[in-house]
């Protein structure tokens, strides 16, 4: 199994930042993590990287990032401190900007110009028609009620990365993750 980088939770809350700066500020939670895994899908196909490292996982309303998941979902215990939670609230199937976006900006150029790419081609579509556009991307499977995980090496080999390449972005990634 690769290795791969620990999930940059301040990375994950710029880009939600950025989406729901862009969606006047609300949008319904399922929106925003199925354009949060548009961005990072794009992001290991075109430069074999992610660019918050979260883990990704199959559920029924298709892809999605585990752990930014979490970060709405659940409620942290009393002694986490979350820089995601100070700046994005969930407000029953919505999530809002509480804040700007936090300090100065982690996010690289490329980065943001693939946001803004997947929120230009996708944020003006009803989050039910991502779920369905999510679920037609070969690396989801549908997981019948639960959650099943998505490998990086699932994405690149079901699409179109010859083996090569994938066990080169697989090797790199392992260089960047902590030992």
């Amino acid at each position: 199994m690769t290795a791969v980088p620990k999930f940059h939770e301040r990375k994950a809350t710029e880009m939600a930042c950025l989406f729901l700066d862009k969606h006047d500020r609300r949008m319904r939670y399922i929106k925003l993590l199925k354009l949060m895994y548009i961005v990072e899908r794009e992001a290991i196909l075109g430069w074999g990287r992610s660019v918050t490292f979260d883990s990704f996982v199959s559920m029924n309303h298709g892809p999605v990032l585990s752990g930014t998941y979490d970060l709405i979902c659940y409620e942290p215990s009393p002694d986490e401190d979350s820089v995601f939670r100070r700046h994005i609230e969930k407000e029953g199937y919505f999530v809002k900007l509480k804040n700007a976006t936090p300090g100065p900006g982690l996010l690289s150029p490329a980065e943001r110009q693939v946001i803004d790419q997947a929120y230009a081609d996708f944020g003006h579509m009803p989050w039910s028609h991502l779920v369905t556009h999510t679920h037609g991307f070969p690396e989801w499977e549908d997981p019948h009620g639960s959650s099943r995980p998505i490998l990086i090496r699932t994405i690149l080999q079901r699409n179109g990365k010859t083996a090569p390449e994938v066990d080169a972005i697989l090797n790199e990634l392992d260089g960047l993750a902590p030992k």
